[in-house]
């Protein structure tokens, strides 16, 4: 028959239960981890205090104000004092004479990764033989011996009984340390809580799960572990978990942006509940990213069997409009004429953000002045937005240049910048843009003083077609921002500002370029020069070498940061110069993907020909990622 954990717990319990001395076992945190029923017996101590997780504290204060070391003039003081001595974990044993006039024996032993294992034996019987041996020692002398034999023969037992505890702390310290190193090594928060919201319990792991948080919150409440914006999400699943009621949801960690999976399981005893707290964010992106390309492939199925035929049409519309507007023609009939040009050029545009959605293009990453890029949308956008509405700027970026594709970023912050405007009104308001390099990402907020999101539009807002204005919008905007912040790598998170608005979140991988010293090889003179061109152009210096055997002489010049070499030479390959202490390799070649010799070319290999954009994103992978 298999015996499974709990078996295992009861029967370790019942065997301390048949131990003769009282013994308990409280860990690094002060809290009682194992007690045996002569503990409780012993003291006369009330069950809440003989649970697994009561405060060392909390015990002893109870002992003292019940009288069990004597009449004390400052009962805290005597408290402190005793949980002072017990944060040392020293080893101990001390005889104490109680106010009822028993003696007990209290032997202590540290436990190597914290806490004590303590036992206390009633020692009564020895003391009042003790007595009677120094008041009687000459007329009992017969007795003493009997005594002597009987002390002896307890003395044995008791040694009996101590080698049989220290195996029993030897299993419970194993035990419990294999129980921590398991629930260390889970990529996930695992904890106790008990009815007070009070961690008794924790891998160390929250920190991983909830970034900016301690992983030491044993003893803490769960408002001050996890922090002002995240306990309002969470207490009602708890209070119903307290309840006896399972519980398993998700909320978006404001800080960092990750989604949480929380699982609360109320523990058997009914005194607070377990917690596994994950991190789904891959897995809610993935679902997104599923729901989206569902809709993608509807988008496209209509494009194609539709983007000719209406195509066409515009076509037609466009230029009949465009002659009538050349014709002399009522001053009301020219202005129908506009109208009706503007909303076909419109149509046109529509069909086109249908395309892009149902096949996004790809990305083109290249040095930008991040900055001077946000300056020049600001004044970009200002004349679109109206005298009613201010549009601020505040920037705490590097003074490098970024790697990114800088069209792609304009598109979504000019979108959602006229989102910020339509959704404030006639009336106005304030649009703000916040960037900043938060180390992985480049951190770009959006936000205004309109009315905000409805929980419809935070749920569905990045989805292919949805719109808060029938009529108005065609729902791709948002959606097409959303493509391009996974293209590149980066993550979109729309939220309701607390004092009121809407606040976007765009968040895209932070590339630095920085200025690199590149030993440049090349056999071919009008290649090499233009090469040198491409590189001192993104602001790198170069060292030129025009064979394999000038570039070794070369390659282990001081400061150098990387080679990039021809992969065939005349006079050999540039894989050649390939080496574990020197500075990373970037080859060029034109053979195909295919050829023996490409595939076996160590590190990156750039196609020719490319283009200067291709090429600092090659180097800036290598140098920066």
């Amino acid at each position: 028959m298999m015996i499974t954990g709990n078996s295992r717990a009861e029967l370790m319990q019942s065997g301390l239960n048949l131990i003769g001395q009282a013994l308990s076992i409280f860990d690094a945190d002060l809290r009682l981890a194992v007690a045996n029923r002569q503990y409780q017996a012993m003291f006369a101590l009330p069950d809440k205090l003989t649970q697994p997780g009561t405060f060392f504290e909390d015990t002893i204060r109870h002992m003292v104000l019940r009288g069990e070391y004597g009449p004390q003039d400052d009962p805290d003081e005597a408290v402190r004092i005793r949980v002072e001595q017990a944060r040392t974990f020293e080893p101990h044993y001390l005889e104490r004479l109680r106010p009822d006039g028993s003696w007990i024996s209290v032997e202590g032993a540290p436990l190597s990764q914290g806490g004590w294992v303590a036992v206390y034996t009633d020692i009564t019987e020895v003391k009042r033989q003790e007595a009677l041996l120094r008041a009687r020692s000459e007329e009992l002398s017969g007795q003493v011996l009997e005594n002597a034999e009987r002390l002896s023969a307890a003395n044995r037992e008791l040694a009996s009984t101590i080698t049989a505890l220290q195996e029993a702390k030897r299993v419970v310290t194993e035990t419990q340390a294999r129980t921590r190193q398991v629930t260390e090594m889970i990529p996930a928060h695992i904890a106790h809580m008990d009815r007070d919201y009070r961690y008794v319990f924790s891998n160390r792991q929250l920190p991983r799960i909830f970034p900016g948080t301690r992983p030491d919150i044993v003893g803490q409440k769960v408002e001050d572990a996890l922090g002002p914006a995240t306990w309002p999400l969470v207490r009602p699943h708890l209070e119903r978990a307290l309840a006896g009621r399972h519980q398993v949801f998700e909320i978006t960690h404001a800080e960092s942006g990750r989604r949480i999976r929380i699982a609360l399981t109320p523990d058997r005893g009914g005194n607070g509940v377990y917690v596994l707290s994950t991190d789904v964010t891959a897995e809610v992106e993935v679902r997104e990213a599923l729901t989206h390309a569902s809709r993608r492939e509807l988008a496209a199925k209509i494009t194609s069997g539709l983007a000719h035929d209406f195509g066409n049409l515009l076509t037609v519309i466009l230029g009949l409009q465009d002659r009538l507007a050349r014709g002399d023609l009522p001053g009301g009939a020219q202005a129908d004429v506009q109208a009706t040009l503007a909303a076909t050029r419109r149509g046109v545009q529509l069909l086109e953000r249908i395309g892009q959605i149902a096949a996004p293009p790809g990305t083109q990453r290249e040095p930008v002045d991040i900055a001077a890029l946000l300056r020049d949308l600001c004044e970009l956008a200002r004349p679109t937005l109206g005298d009613a509405v201010t549009l601020s700027l505040t920037t705490d970026l590097p003074a490098d240049k970024l790697m990114l594709d800088p069209g792609h970023l304009q598109d979504s912050l000019l979108n959602l910048i006229l989102n910020g405007r339509d959704a404030m009104g006639p009336g106005g308001g304030t649009i703000t843009i916040t960037a900043r390099a938060a180390t992985p990402w480049l951190e770009i907020e959006i936000t205004d003083t309109g009315p905000g999101f409805s929980p419809e539009a935070l749920s569905r807002g990045t989805e292919p077609f949805f719109t808060t204005k029938p009529g108005q919008g065609s729902g791709l905007g948002l959606a097409m921002v959303f493509d391009q912040a996974k293209l590149a790598g980066g993550t979109l998170h729309l939220f309701n500002r607390p004092e009121g608005g809407a606040r976007v979140r765009l968040r895209l991988p932070l590339h630095v370029v920085r200025p690199a010293m590149i030993l440049l090889v090349e056999d071919d003179d009008s290649l090499r020069e233009m090469l040198r061109r491409m590189l001192t152009d993104l602001g790198h210096s170069v060292i030129e070498a025009g064979s394999l055997q000038e570039a070794r002489r070369l390659a282990d010049l001081p400061g150098l940061t990387l080679i990039l070499s021809d992969l065939q030479l005349g006079d050999g390959l540039g894989s050649d110069l390939a080496a574990p202490s020197g500075p990373p390799l970037v080859l060029m070649t034109a053979l195909p993907a295919d050829d023996k010799l490409r595939r076996a070319a160590p590190g990156p290999v750039l196609s020719k020909p490319f283009d200067a954009a291709s090429l600092s994103e090659a180097l800036s992978q290598v140098i920066h990622d």
